[in-house]
C-alpha cells in the first residue's frame, strides 16, 4: 500500500502540533453530529481530562502500536481494547505528564523511553472524559509489565495494518439507549472499538 507513514513521516506531520492549553477544550460541533443536543449539553460541563499515549515501536524497520485491553472489573470500558492512560489527577503538571504516568504504572515503560512527536486534539468519549492524544516512539526495546489490576494483557499491532482503511469493519453500538455507528478493527483475535478505533482513525487522517 502506497504512502504508508514511517518515523520521519510521522514526525514531519506531527511537527505543528502542541499540547492543549486546555484538555477540555473539545470538539463540540463532532460531538454534536454523534449525540442529540440535550445530551451534549449534559455531556460537556462534567468532561474530565484524561491522557492517552500512542506508543509507536520499532520492530526491525516496522513501526507497531502498543495496546492493553484493560481489565474486566474496572468501571469505565472494563475488557475494551485501549491506549495506555487514564485521568488527570492533582500530582500530573500536564496532560502529557498524565499520559506518560499512566503508561508507566499500566505497561511498565517509563517516561524518560518516551520520545514524544506530538497531539491529536482532545476528543470526549461518551463515558465524560476529554481524551488527549499524546504520540510517542517508544526509545529501544521496551519491556512490557502489565499492572494486571488494570491491564488483563498488553498486545502490539503493526500500524501499517491501523493505517488501511480495508481493516476497517463498521458496526452499530447501543448506549445509553442511543445507537451509535462505529468503527471497529479486528486483530489475531483482539476487538478495538470505541473511542480507540477513533483516535486511530484521526491519527489515520492526520499523517497520511
Amino acid at each position: 500500500m502506497p504512502g504508508l507513514p514511517n518515523a520521519v513521516r510521522i514526525r514531519q506531520r506531527l511537527a505543528g502540533t502542541r499540547e492543549p492549553t486546555d484538555p477540555l477544550d473539545v470538539d463540540v460541533a463532532a460531538l454534536s453530529r454523534r449525540l442529540p443536543d440535550e445530551q451534549v449539553r449534559a455531556l460537556l460541563p462534567n468532561l474530565r481530562p484524561a491522557g492517552v499515549l500512542i506508543p509507536l515501536i520499532d520492530r526491525n524497520g516496522t513501526l507497531s502500536v502498543l495496546l492493553t485491553e484493560r481489565s474486566a472489573h474496572l468501571k469505565h470500558h472494563a475488557g475494551q481494547v485501549s491506549f495506555p492512560g487514564g485521568g488527570m489527577e492533582s500530582r500530573d503538571t500536564s496532560i502529557t505528564a498524565t499520559a506518560l504516568r499512566e503508561t508507566h504504572e499500566e505497561v511498565g515503560i517509563r517516561p524518560t523511553a518516551i520520545d514524544v512527536a506530538g497531539y491529536l486534539n482532545p476528543t470526549p468519549t461518551v463515558t465524560g472524559f476529554a481524551v488527549t492524544p499524546v504520540v510517542g516512539f517508544v526509545v529501544g526495546e521496551p519491556e512490557v509489565i502489565v499492572d494486571r489490576a488494570e491491564v488483563a494483557r498488553a498486545f502490539e499491532v503493526p500500524l501499517d495494518f491501523l493505517m488501511d482503511e480495508g481493516n476497517e469493519v463498521q458496526t452499530e453500538e447501543e448506549h445509553g439507549g442511543i445507537l451509535f455507528r462505529i468503527t471497529t478493527f479486528h486483530y489475531d483475535g483482539h476487538r478495538i472499538w470505541g473511542a480507540t478505533a477513533g483516535i486511530i482513525k484521526t491519527f489515520r487522517e492526520k499523517i497520511l
